[in-house]
């Protein structure tokens, strides 16, 4: 087999949470360049709007959804949208996420709460949706969700956060161990640094460059190179992997971890 028949995804129907901006356009793009209809999913409507006339315009199918991952109702009307336009989701990207930085002990209970909502929370269920309607239409499927190197490490300042995305690669572990018989793959991507809306000032700073001191590949990710984990996890080029969590980072966990 070919490798672009491996990773084609025509005839599959994407979900991308958090697809408003970052790294959720990229891989919005990257699952409808590929064949996917894509059903994009986030709270700013207008920016959604553009993207699915972006996708459109190249010949790719989207439908624009508005809703909050915290919001369980909303959940589930987006994806009965989803499967109005375009069928049953067979691929799901858990990519919505807020980040915070503060000291643990001065941490409000409120912003724990809100950190852990929206980057594990919503996660699980979602995931749980997906599965449980991929089950009913007795389709095989991917959930892909976007973890973190801080779920592999820590750093100062990322408590609510790190301990978020340490759950989601241990949910990526424990969904895919129940539905891997039904032929649900569930994995995750552990994205180290890379230059986002939500951190671009922040890695501009000083801050910034001693972070990239400590990759060894001397640089933040650029855009597009977390598309070939999610490809590789998303299609039938990842037939046989479930319950990973694939790293990329520049190698920046192996020069912390040693």
């Amino acid at each position: 087999m070919k490798a672009g028949d491996m990773f084609d995804l025509k005839g599959r129907v994407a979900l991308v949470t958090g697809a408003s901006s970052g790294l959720g356009v990229q891989f919005s793009r990257a699952l409808a360049d590929n064949g996917a209809a894509i059903a994009l999913v986030a709270r700013r409507a207008n920016r959604l709007k553009s993207l699915k006339d972006e996708i459109e315009g190249k010949g790719g199918k989207a439908v624009a959804i508005e809703a909050d991952v915290t919001d369980r109702a909303a959940m589930t009307r987006a994806f009965d949208a989803a499967e109005k336009a375009f069928g049953t989701v067979t691929i799901l990207v858990n990519n919505a996420g807020i980040a915070h930085g503060g000291r643990a002990v001065e941490m409000p209970a409120e912003e724990w709460r809100k950190v852990l909502s929206t980057n594990l929370d919503s996660v699980f269920f979602w995931a749980q949706e997906a599965a449980r309607r991929m089950l009913a239409a007795k389709k095989q499927g991917a959930i892909v969700n976007i973890a973190s190197v801080l779920g592999l490490m820590v750093a100062k300042g990322a408590v609510a956060y790190a301990a978020a995305k340490a759950g989601v690669v241990q949910v990526t572990k424990a969904l895919a161990v129940e539905l891997a018989f039904k032929g649900v793959r569930v994995n995750a991507i552990a994205p180290g640094w890379f230059v986002t809306e939500m951190n671009d000032d922040y890695l501009a700073s000083e801050a910034g460059d001693k972070i990239k001191r400590e990759i060894p590949m001397g640089r933040f990710g650029k855009e597009g190179e977390l598309n070939g984990a999610l490809l590789l996890l998303a299609s039938d080029a990842g037939s046989y992997i479930t319950g990973a969590t694939i790293v990329v980072d520049g190698g920046q966990v192996i020069q912390i971890k040693g």
